[in-house]
């Protein structure tokens, strides 16, 4: 038996079912009239190559039927092509929240033209969180993204011991060292806070998210500097704690009712708690807005369901995903990158709650 047919893996079928040797890369770049390097950083995503270089090659791959052998590849350039996306949170709040389908859809279709695979990695308890740092120090993804940023999460810490491209939704905080993308969280509370007291609300409360998130304690701080820039003394009486969750905006809108029943106004951190708030405004016998004026923040599809249709702080959150894949990709190929943070411009979307 001939060498070549012992080795499989290196025959394609031909012309009449014909065993014919697989197309290499050198054949492609002979045919694409270029470097076997510029194949290279073709097949890997590279953006250092010229659009007609890349248009060369493609056509080249196309024609040629070549397949590039990954597992070669992954040993000469330790690379894996897998992307994490890690949520720190429970399947209940992941298949409940618009706010991670929108973000998982923007990353998917920023990969969707590139060879990486994408994971998605819930870690819902210790345990989990020892798997995962296991699997990342093993270096088995080329980068991870992290949605949902808590200030006490030891994952953002490990991603930088480990020097793994990595980018955040959100941050833990002002000095945040890894690559983070999010909305203006501070500047969309605080155009609603305004909003609601231009229409004449003077007792305007908030729900919050989880206070050991970054992103609820911007926007608690909108909500603030909106009151006093008006001259509302800030009253911690008007602020509910939630979770960012429906049953969450449900328990705290029931304990502000109870300890500030004349209340006019309410700003909510997501959407998601916003429409809890407004069932148990309804449930109280509040009209809404003639009664209590609603803002929610998120501007997902159940602002456009809730009864009367919901005022929100729209985020790009799509684009937030979209932004943080790019982000990803330009570590991943030119490693030792300066590390970025990306706002993203957030704008009011009046409806008839408010």
């Amino acid at each position: 038996m001939s060498p070549t047919a012992q080795r499989p893996d290196a025959l394609h079928p031909g012309a009449g079912g014909r065993a014919t040797a697989r197309p290499t890369l050198e054949e492609v770049a002979a045919l694409a009239g270029v470097g076997r390097g510029t194949v290279s950083r073709v097949i890997n995503g590279s953006p250092r190559v010229s659009a007609k270089a890349r248009e060369a090659v493609q056509t080249a791959i196309a024609e040629l039927g070549y397949v590039p052998n990954r597992a070669a590849r992954t040993l000469v350039t330790s690379r894996t092509d897998s992307i994490a996306l890690v949520v720190p949170e429970a399947e209940t709040r992941l298949f409940s929240e618009p706010y991670f389908s929108d973000i998982i859809s923007g990353v998917s279709a920023e990969l969707a033209e590139t060879d990486m695979q994408l994971l998605l990695i819930l870690v819902r308890n210790q345990r989990e969180r020892d798997r995962l740092s296991a699997y990342l120090t093993a270096q088995r993804v080329d980068g991870v993204l992290v949605v949902s940023v808590h200030r006490d999460d030891p994952l953002p810490g490990l991603l930088e011991s480990l020097e793994i491209p990595s980018v955040l939704a959100g941050r833990r905080g002002d000095l945040e060292p890894l690559s983070y993308v999010h909305a203006d969280n501070a500047g969309g509370a605080r155009m609603a806070v305004r909003h609601l007291l231009r229409r004449g609300c003077t007792q305007v409360a908030t729900l919050t998210g989880p206070l050991d998130m970054e992103v609820a304690q911007a926007r608690l701080g909108g909500y603030r500097r909106a009151l006093e820039e008006a001259g509302h003394a800030y009253d911690e009486e008007l602020v509910g704690l939630a979770d960012f969750t429906e049953e969450g905006g449900r328990v705290a809108m029931r304990e502000l009712l109870a300890r500030r029943p004349e209340l006019d106004g309410v700003f909510c951190a997501s959407d998601v708690m916003a429409a809890g708030a407004m069932q148990v405004l309804r449930a109280a016998g509040r009209r809404i807005p003639d009664d209590v004026a609603v803002i929610g923040f998120d501007d997902s599809i159940v602002a456009r369901h809730t009864d009367p249709p919901m005022t929100s702080v729209r985020q790009p959150i799509e684009e937030m995903g979209r932004t943080m894949a790019r982000l990803l990709l330009d570590e991943i190929h030119e490693r030792g990158r300066a590390r970025r943070q990306v706002v993203l411009a957030t704008e009011l979307i009046v409806r008839d709650s408010a």
